[in-house]
């Protein structure tokens, strides 16, 4: 064997291959069928093409369906797949950037003067599994910047040109399937039979480059399988989606709602809604008291000095509200971060003492950003939105013992809710994008390990994703599965040396010393919003007791039995309960079958013999008929249900 290369398996195996050898002939070399399955190979770290050379000494793992790298390179060459169709379906289409996503993949397309409908769909479909039929390999070609110019600017393709204007001259790289020939980074999977099963799930418009005042184009979403079962299975759980979409059943129950008078992205908290708000809140409430949080309360508003202090105006003031002029000429911003004003309060509190730490400062601190109209997406993407936000400020010594305080906090809200699919992930930042945060190298490494530390110490599995880290420290976030498998953060907890040293944050040590705190930034919930939205489709709408809006439903058989309904109306709301009485003059079956498509936990259905006797029938949401109670049995019977789960700390 000439000039061997040791290449090291995930198992910890090391084998010798010739040099320039592929990762595809060395998962041949392993079996037949492993070599069937891979779709793409990571290198030290680094993803490439199966035919890519192995060239030295390196790390490999062999990637298939079964791993997120693999289906998003699935995914990713399908969007190219996708492309071919269209450009061979529409002469003259444009194309902008066509990625993969977490469930699938889209491509932005100028479609000129045309336009889609439900049977373009189909065409577009039908087109891409023929095309798919030929098993078309993805052959890459590094290009020079003058070539792949001139290649973009012959075939007229505006958005290309435009891409490549920002790319580094040195490495650019065409794919080409097929007739199809895209300006890509790559890599992709090996040709394009492995897709055996495709969909096109939505249409959209998008601007160029997420810039209102670019051109508007058409954004197709789509998704693939390598087998056509698993898109059956897909669309099945797409549909049980559409069926809990919390939009639907948010308007079906009367909890929120949005007006275009208002503004976009704006939500309208209804009655039901803000009771189930408010029930959320005081459940976290009660369990952060017993960790020994102070409430505090901040403006909507800030001075834009104050974001710069902060470094979040550097960061993010291009995708905020244009900030607000006084005739004083004072400037202000709505407020898109709680933790410059937590800061402020720190400060105004000063001077401190190491005895009067950790300081936990809480607020549901109401926040806005300006989102893209096109990325709205009923609470899940909002404009202005509440965060259940604290701010834990710290001694060095202390962060690890009050980061694990927090993951406790965060699992106890996510198993009393029942949010089980769930999985934590480390935020790092990018070694190789310094310019995205702030602080000195050494401050993120203490963070960094930190936040390993505490995870491990709780026995989360979490993995690492580099990149995701916030401007000033690395996270810890808590990625929640939808009905279709889709991860949504919520809980985040983050470490942060970089805010106490740009606000001047100062304690004094037990020596005397004067000495900079660090802060904990944490939000179990994340935003109120977001949390609802999935809480209502984890749930599908039927809400714990304790937390429904409406727990307790009275249907009186007629209008005789009122006045008996409000009389066991006002003994239960004595005891907090919320009580809806449905006076109606409507059958019996009518107001069971409303309550039950409100979904409320439990029904009283009184008449004449529970008139007579005192008592109550009471029915249970999706259980039926449970039996004749007296006010004191009935109250034995429900009461545990109703009361709010109490977090025991060690």
């Amino acid at each position: 064997m000439a000039n061997p290369i040791s290449i090291r398996f995930p198992d910890g195996q090391v084998k010798r291959y010739a040099k320039g050898i592929s990762s595809l002939a060395v998962a041949e070399s392993i079996s037949s069928s492993l070599a069937r399955r891979v779709l793409v190979a990571e290198v030290n770290g680094q993803l490439v093409d199966l035919v890519h050379p192995l060239e030295t000494n390196a790390t490999l793992r062999l990637l298939d369906w079964n791993t997120p790298e693999g289906k998003s390179t699935f995914w990713h060459s399908t969007a190219h797949l996708m492309a071919e169709a269209l450009e061979a379906l529409y002469p003259g289409i444009q194309f902008g950037i066509g990625p993969p996503i977490e469930n699938g993949f889209y491509y932005d397309v100028d479609l000129g003067d045309s336009s889609l409908d439900a049977n373009d769909l189909v065409r577009i479909e039908s087109k891409m599994r023929a095309l798919a039929r030929q098993s078309a390999a993805f052959e890459r070609k590094n290009i020079s910047y003058a070539d792949a110019l001139a290649y973009f600017k012959q075939k007229g393709a505006t958005y290309k040109v435009e891409l490549l204007h920002g790319l580094a001259r040195d490495k650019i790289t065409l794919y080409t399937q097929g007739g199809f020939t895209d300006l890509c980074r790559g890599p992709h999977i090996p040709h394009t039979g492995f897709i055996q099963a495709v969909k096109i799930v939505n249409i959209a418009a998008a601007y160029w480059r997420g810039n209102v005042k670019n051109k508007q184009l058409t954004r197709l979403y789509g998704i693939s399988f390598p087998k056509e079962k698993e898109l059956k299975v897909y669309l099945r759980a797409l549909e049980e989606a559409k069926s809990r979409d919390h939009r639907r059943i948010g308007k079906a129950l009367g909890l929120f709602t949005f007006s275009p008078k208002v503004g976009a992205g704006l939500p309208l908290w209804l009655p039901k809604g803000t009771l189930l708000r408010q029930s959320l809140q005081r459940f976290l409430e009660k369990a952060q008291h017993k960790q020994g949080y102070q409430a505090v309360i901040t403006p909507h508003i800030g001075k834009k000095e104050l974001y710069m202090t902060s470094g979040h105006y550097e960061k993010y003031g291009q995708d905020s509200f244009q900030p607000i002029a006084t005739p004083q000429d004072e400037v202000f911003m709505l407020k898109p971060m709680n933790c410059p004003h937590h800061c402020a309060i720190y400060v105004a509190q000063s001077p401190h003492s190491y005895r009067e730490l950790p300081l936990r400062l809480a607020e549901f601190g109401t926040v806005y950003r300006y989102e893209q109209s096109g990325e709205l997406q009923g609470l899940t993407r909002v404009r202005g939105f509440t965060q259940d936000d604290a701010h834990i400020f710290c001694t060095a010594e202390q962060v690890q013992r009050e980061f694990e305080g927090v993951i406790e906090l965060v699992l106890f809200l996510l198993k009393t809710l029942g949010f089980n699919d769930y999985e934590a992930q480390i935020a790092l930042r990018d070694p190789d994008n310094a310019d995205a945060y702030i602080g000195d190298v050494q401050a993120w490494n203490v963070a960094e390990a930190a936040i390993m530390t505490a995870a491990h110490a709780k026995g989360l599995n979490a993995h690492e994703v580099q990149g995701e880290a916030a401007f000033y420290g690395p996270k810890l976030d808590f990625m929640v599965r939808d009905v279709l498998g889709r991860p949504w953060q919520l809980g985040t907890i983050q470490v942060d040396y970089q805010l106490p040293e740009r606000f001047d944050l100062q304690y004094i040590d037990d020596k005397g010393n004067t000495k900079r705190p660090v802060v904990i930034h944490r939000a179990p919930f994340g935003s109120m919003e977001r949390f609802v939205a999935l809480l209502i489709e984890q749930c599908d709408g039927n809400f714990p007791a304790w937390l429904a809006p409406v727990q307790l439903a009275i249907l009186p058989i007629s209008e005789s039995f009122i006045s008996y309904a409000n009389k066991i109306k006002a003994e239960l709301e004595a005891k907090s309960v919320r009580i809806h009485i449905d006076k109606r003059n409507e059958k019996v079956g009518r107001k069971i079958r409303d309550a039950e498509v409100q979904k409320i936990p439990f029904m009283l259905i009184i008449g004449q013999k529970e008139l007579d006797t005192k008592t109550m029938a009471l029915r249970v949401h999706k259980e039926g008929m449970k039996g004749i109670f007296s006010l004191p049995d009935l109250w034995k019977k429900i009461a545990p249900q109703l009361s709010v789960p109490e977090w025991q700390t060690g």
